[in-house]
């Protein structure tokens, strides 16, 4: 994917992961993420602490990535930043130090759109997957089905109306008291492990938009359910039940993720789907889809566990993408927190 079989440079700072990636022909040759710890003792990302962090850490991130692709800035035919969406003080760092190696190395920047660095996660990971296919990008930030038509070619089939699914798990962990003061890990993590040792039937939590004939998707009443079915009950009460309330939690936002998406897949005649975002990982959504999705005749992929999560990886393959089609950033290339995906157009109903 890049120019001339030359390698990238990817750099990723949209929420509290600060990563750089070195990517040729979809071959990774690096894929350095630094994560940040401090956001635990508050119950969410601090934007202001998360850019400070950025500060910190992006260059030895980014000198990492270059020593283990065995490299120098000489190497390589660009540079790919993330220019949104995301927070608008972390993605300002990586604008600037992208920038910055730029300007200092002659090599050309190009700004990408983190949604598109997901679906090019898939791609490099299986470099059979082309389109058409439709994709669920589920994370902490967003939730969307997309149809790829072609690359650079997208129509929007659903999103979220409220909270992303990521976003709900990791509030519905902290609910529970899943959550470790300290840890690098998010919620999802957390609710599926807890959920592998709960009843996914022992309580009735709703299924928002299920029967909607539309594809957008509600995750904020289920948050409110649980909180509602759990804020009368004594500490050790809760510890005595919540894997199963995890695990019944779990089963209702991926019973809604597996039926739009595959109700879409179905009526845009898709035979392929791409789960891609951090939630991708869960291993019970992962299973039900493709369990699901066996019985029409679909196939179903999704990117290993690394370039699931935020990394940079999937901004270099998305970078050397639109490199490939003479897109050069100047030097106003600015931050967008809500910028629109390139190429995207939304289905006409």
């Amino acid at each position: 994917m890049s120019i001339s079989g030359r390698p990238i440079l990817g750099i990723e700072t949209s929420c509290d992961e600060t990563a750089a990636a070195v990517v040729a022909d979809g071959h990774i040759y690096s894929n350095t993420i630094f994560s940040q710890t401090e956001h635990s003792l508050y119950g969410g990302v601090v934007p202001e602490l998360a850019s400070r962090n950025h500060i910190r850490t992006l260059l030895p991130v980014v000198d990492q990535a270059l020593a283990e692709a065995d490299l120098e800035l000489g190497d390589l035919c660009g540079i790919a930043v993330t220019q949104g969406p995301g927070l608008v003080g972390c993605l300002l760092v990586g604008i600037s130090v992208g920038k910055g190696l730029a300007l200092g190395s002659g090599l050309p920047l190009v700004g990408v759109h983190h949604i598109e660095g997901h679906l090019f996660a898939g791609s490099m990971a299986h470099p059979d997957l082309v389109p058409p296919f439709m994709a669920l990008v589920a994370s902490g930030g967003h939730t969307e089905l997309i149809y790829v038509c072609a690359w650079g070619n997208y129509e929007r089939w659903g999103r979220t109306r409220d909270d992303a699914a990521g976003e709900a798990f990791d509030k519905v962990a902290k609910i529970l008291g899943l959550l470790r003061e300290g840890e690098v890990t998010m919620g999802g993590p957390r609710i599926s492990m807890f959920a592998e040792e709960g009843n996914p039937d022992a309580f009735d939590f709703p299924r928002a938009l299920i029967n909607d004939p539309g594809f957008d998707f509600s995750f904020s009443g289920l948050k409110t359910s649980v909180l509602y079915r759990i804020r009368d009950l004594a500490v050790e009460d809760l510890k005595a039940i919540r894997a199963n309330i995890a695990a019944s939690f779990q089963a209702a936002v991926v019973d809604v993720l597996v039926d739009k998406t595959l109700r879409a897949a179905r009526e845009v005649g898709a035979e392929r789907i791409l789960l891609s975002g951090g939630v991708a990982a869960n291993r019970a959504l992962r299973a039900q889809l493709d369990d699901d999705a066996s019985k029409l005749g679909m196939g179903v992929f999704y990117p290993p566990t690394p370039l699931c999560t935020d990394n940079a990886a999937m901004i270099a393959g998305a970078g050397a993408f639109r490199l490939s089609r003479g897109e050069v950033a100047g030097g106003n290339l600015n931050a967008a927190p809500r910028l629109p995906l390139p190429g995207l157009h939304e289905r006409q109903v």
